[in-house]
């Protein structure tokens, strides 16, 4: 008989590979009110343990199989798999079991033909040694990006980016923390009810520490966080600590119009509500409607009501002419991109994105924030981020936005000119109120002022936020 927790992570595994979704939303899906806590941990483990390790995995498999592993059906190798990464990963799982509930997947999945070879397979990778040291099977004359995407379980191109940017200590930990099971943050929406949320939390078993940088936001480990009483009637939200950052360094005051232009699924649109003193003073956009309905889910249950919401291509002009006046103190553009900064979280990114994709990356990307500008009253203060760690949907999407603004001013576009800058108050002057006891505000930016964190060094998700500030008329 197979285990919940296996067949669980069978069907999220086959579904994130043959149907495009994420394992972490599939997941969620699952593990309702009915399944025990013990059998989540271990789908989740699975699930996401397979994933971070799936290219060091198929290098085994495909080493023992002697076939390379595109040519073995999908249920087969997703079987494979997840029998080794139990024999190699999970002491507490008998050897015996990974590999007879592995051979059962295969024959419940209508592909009884390949049980035998999923036997094999296994059974020889048991009898070498399922924790074999795989860098001493690797060729003498294996290129270092190579033999660090085996070792890490990354894609080579990634491996090579980094390498030559960052050099190998640092890449190296930053596989290391790519691949570490993500530390789940929450944040608090009312700081003042601090004490009633961790009590609260604890009631329901939820172990809480608290946060490294942000003296609101608490870590949870322990439970099934999304059924507390904290969550349910929205005290608290499941938020990256870099997430939660990155809205507070718009430093919205109340009565500002504010724009989220890329707001599903709102995890930065309450923040800017709160800080501009109501939903009324904000409009939240994003391309997609069912995003956009899973945003107002989402502020309900926090208490939030009667937010403008527009769905639109931010790709093309902005229909703001009539809202607000038609421009805005205060614009985030929290941009769709590569997701880089966040594979521990997202572990299948890094096996779907193509270095092809990058530059229609950051032709959409430019485009968004070039429209975001437009948009921009004069005095005020616009953030552009990611969750990205690529320059091409940085750096490269901040000064191509500005210089494509700036000759549209010229040539009869929006008056006044954009240009990077701290204004009044750099990032750091304005985040350093909210931080926690002992957190350092200049770790978190580099010399440039630009907000950036890195998995390996800051312990969050990888974000990048610069700040773009209009100029009043006549200021220098």
């Amino acid at each position: 008989m197979i285990s919940a927790a296996r067949r669980i992570a069978f069907d999220v595994l086959r579904r994130v590979e043959a149907q495009g979704g994420f394992a972490a939303d599939l997941l969620h899906q699952q593990l309702g009110k009915t399944i025990k806590r013990e059998d989540a941990s271990l789908a989740t483990e699975l699930t996401l343990g397979v994933l971070r390790s799936q290219r060091l995995l198929d290098f085994l498999i495909q080493e023992q199989a002697r076939r390379p592993v595109e040519d073995l059906d999908l249920e087969a190798l997703l079987a494979l798999r997840l029998g080794l990464y139990q024999m190699r990963y999970l002491t507490r799982v008998p050897p015996s079991a990974a590999v007879n509930e592995s051979v059962e997947l295969v024959k419940q999945s209508r592909k009884s033909s390949a049980a035998g070879l999923v036997n094999a397979v296994l059974r020889g990778l048991l009898r070498r040694g399922p924790r074999v040291n795989v860098e001493e099977l690797l060729p003498a004359d294996c290129a270092p990006a190579e033999r660090l995407g085996i070792l890490h379980s990354h894609p080579t191109w990634m491996v090579e980016r980094w390498l030559a940017r960052t050099g190998e200590e640092a890449t190296t930990q930053l596989l290391e923390a790519n691949n570490r099971p993500a530390r789940s943050a929450c944040a608090v929406h009312d700081p003042a009810q601090l004490a009633r949320v961790e009590e609260s939390l604890r009631a329901a078993g939820i172990v809480t520490q608290p946060a490294r940088w942000l003296a609101s936001a608490r870590y949870v480990h322990g439970g099934n966080v999304v059924a507390t009483e904290a969550y349910q009637r929205g005290w608290i939200s499941l938020q990256d600590e870099a997430s939660q950052m990155v809205p507070l360094l718009l430093d919205v005051r109340p009565g500002q119009r504010v724009l989220d232009l890329c707001a599903a699924p709102g995890g930065k649109t309450v923040p800017l509500i709160r800080a501009a003193g109501g939903a009324q003073y904000v409009v939240a956009a994003d391309l997609h409607l069912h995003r956009l309905l899973v945003l107002r889910e989402q502020l309900a249950r926090i208490g939030i009501q009667d937010l403008r919401m527009v769905a639109l291509d931010a790709e093309r002009t902005l229909p703001f002419q009539m809202i607000l006046g038609g421009t805005f103190d205060r614009v985030l553009v929290d941009a769709p991109c590569s997701g880089t900064g966040t594979l521990d979280r997202n572990p299948e990114i890094r096996w779907r994105l193509k270095p092809e994709d990058l530059p229609a990356l950051r032709a959409k990307q430019t485009a968004l924030l070039a429209h975001a500008l437009e948009h921009l009253a004069p005095g005020g203060r616009l953030i552009y981020s990611t969750c990205s760690l690529e320059p091409e949907e940085n750096e490269e999407v901040l000064d191509a936005a500005l210089e494509q603004i700036e000759r549209g001013g010229k040539e009869g576009g929006p008056e006044g000119a954009a240009r990077a800058g701290r204004g009044a108050k750099s990032g750091a002057e304005i985040l350093a109120p909210f931080l926690a006891a002992g957190a350092r505000v200049e770790e978190l930016f580099d010399s440039e002022g630009i907000f950036r964190t890195l998995p390996h060094v800051h312990g969050t998700n990888g974000f990048f936020a610069a700040a773009v500030d209009r100029q009043r008329p006549g200021s220098r």
